[in-house]
């Protein structure tokens, strides 16, 4: 019953987030906002309101472990699962813009939740502050979007959401249908997953950590993953590398922020998570600005990386969670071995870039 409630529960978040994208986008379309702002705001955050259903699902249900490690986990799977996906499809551009502000700042969040977590709880004052720092972001970005000049940045949010000439009456009615069934099938689709993952997690003998981090991280970054590999498979590789940043910012500022605003005396976060999980997420978003900048390119080589790393991270946890004697082992190859040979790598190729860059 568990297992049935949880692949249900992932099945109608899935299905809700892309009813609330498709119709929230359409009506904007039809009220006269451009598809570049919807690209940037509508369907990045759209993407990202299974995230906001279950953390805040499990906040208000005392599930702390899982609303944390729902945002923590996904934004890790973001990065090194679906953008090394992407990568691997095809190169992806990456915008100057996700370079100079929104990686820095996908950064700076991810820091100031360590930060405020420090403690061992995000206060609801510390929640309401990032919801805050989420209608700035936003607010921020509708008026850059208003600046855009490049001609090939506008085509492409273009042919990916329309040009707005379906405005009959009939059509808005079934957009805005679409969006209160996508909301509605949201929250029924976060409970039973949420229940089917505790439910789990307790058979098991794991932590809800763990099946936060794992299950449902990966359960509600599908929408995501839809997004951005078809997106890359199209060759709308802005908007691959955009949906996965906007949605990082958009769980820490928006879901992490609004999980412990709802709850009554703040989200309580794990040792284990202050220890290891959000370091990690730290330093995946760290990563992206050498990879990022190396030629404002994520080529394939650096999708493989990327893709690997998520495998290493998994296998990682699988390994902590069932006390394995090879944990040791796997943990010094890995911090010892791996992660060095990486970032010496990365600074090579900086280094040579920047070089390239001078001479030029």
């Amino acid at each position: 019953m568990p297992i049935l409630l949880l692949i249900v529960g992932l099945v109608m978040l899935v299905i809700g987030a892309e009813l609330l994208v498709k119709g929230a986008s359409k009506l904007a379309i039809s009220w006269g906002i451009s598809p570049l702002v919807i690209g940037l705001t509508i369907v990045a955050f759209g993407t990202s309101s299974p995230e906001m259903a279950v953390s805040v699902m499990s906040s208000l249900n005392g599930n702390a472990d899982i609303a944390v490690g729902n945002v923590v986990g996904s934004n890790i799977f973001n990065v090194l699962f679906i953008l090394g996906i992407s990568g691997i499809i095809t190169p992806l551009i990456v915008a100057q813009q996700l370079v100079r502000l929104d990686v820095p700042l996908m950064i700076g969040v991810s820091l100031l939740t360590m930060m405020m977590a420090w403690n061992g709880t995000i206060s609801q004052l510390e929640g309401i502050v990032l919801f805050a720092g989420i209608i700035g972001y936003t607010v921020f970005l509708i008026r850059q979007s208003q600046k855009e000049k490049s001609k090939a940045v506008k085509d492409e949010y273009k042919a990916e959401f329309g040009d707005g000439k379906d405005k009959k009456p009939t059509s808005q009615l079934v957009n805005a249908l679409m969006v209160i069934v996508g909301l509605v099938v949201l929250v029924l689709g976060s409970k039973w997953l949420v229940n089917g993952a505790v439910d789990i997690a307790h058979k098991l003998g794991v932590s809800d950590l763990i099946v936060g981090l794992t299950i449902v991280a990966a359960g509600t970054s599908m929408p995501e993953v839809a997004t951005s590999v078809i997106a890359s498979i199209r060759g709308e590789r802005d908007i691959a590398v955009g949906n996965v940043v906007g949605s990082n910012i958009f769980n820490i500022l928006a879901v992490l922020g609004l999980s412990a605003a709802v709850s009554g005396g703040g989200l309580p976060v794990s040792t284990s998570a202050l220890s290891f999980d959000i370091p990690v997420m730290i330093a995946v978003a760290l990563a992206c600005l050498p990879i990022f900048f190396t030629g404002n390119v994520i080529s394939r080589w650096e999708g493989f990386v990327f893709l690997g790393y998520y495998i290493a991270y998994t296998v990682y946890l699988i390994l902590s969670a069932s006390h394995h004697d090879a944990l040791p082992f796997f943990s010094h190859t890995m911090m010892w071995f791996v992660v060095p040979i990486t970032v010496l790598t990365l600074i090579v190729v900086t280094v040579r870039t920047i070089r390239k860059k001078e001479k030029i």
